[in-house]
């Protein structure tokens, strides 16, 4: 059996979005590759190299979903799968703030481009454990301390993918 690789929930919200296509995208392709699936268009783009022609590459990029049958067309259903990707594949073992900031960042980032409310939480606790980490007190998540941020983080991570179950 052929399975997805889990950084395709990524490429999906990426393409629903409209985000450049760079690197990630060709690793992906080659990933894809490795997996079994072998299209006509996804060889094209795992060996594409820079310069990236983002017209070209917009125009390859749908071909290469057509023909995986992936599709984007729910925003809201791949922007939820990819905000669970990002939060299932947290590493909460080895605790890294700088790994959760870089997510964070990216959940922030997503709330501002979308002006989506569902990710309110995670903007708020970017700021936060933003803050933590050059001040003693933060303002925007209630009981967030230096001493607690890995329990909060995961606490809210949990929260998310128990409602938001990656579709």
């Amino acid at each position: 059996m052929i399975y997805l690789v889990k950084s395709t929930h990524a490429i999906l919200a990426y393409k629903a979005l409209n985000y450049d296509i760079d690197q990630f995208w060709i690793d992906w392709a080659v990933l894809m590759l490795m997996n079994g699936y072998d299209t006509e268009h996804l060889v094209i783009l795992a060996g594409i190299s820079p310069p990236y022609d983002q017209f070209e590459l917009h125009s390859l990029t749908s071909k290469v979903l057509n023909e995986l049958h992936l599709d984007y067309s729910d925003k809201d259903q791949i922007t939820k799968n990819y905000v669970s990707y990002l939060l299932a594949t947290t590493d909460f073992d080895h605790f890294d703030v700088d790994e959760v900031l870089k997510t964070l960042r990216e959940l922030r980032d997503l709330h501002l481009s979308l002006n989506n409310h569902m990710l309110t939480d995670f903007y708020c606790l970017y700021y936060g454990v933003e803050d933590l980490q050059h001040d003693a007190i933060q303002w925007y998540v209630d009981g967030l301390d230096r001493g607690n941020i890995k329990e909060v983080v995961q606490r809210m991570f949990t929260e998310w993918l128990k409602k938001n179950p990656i579709n």
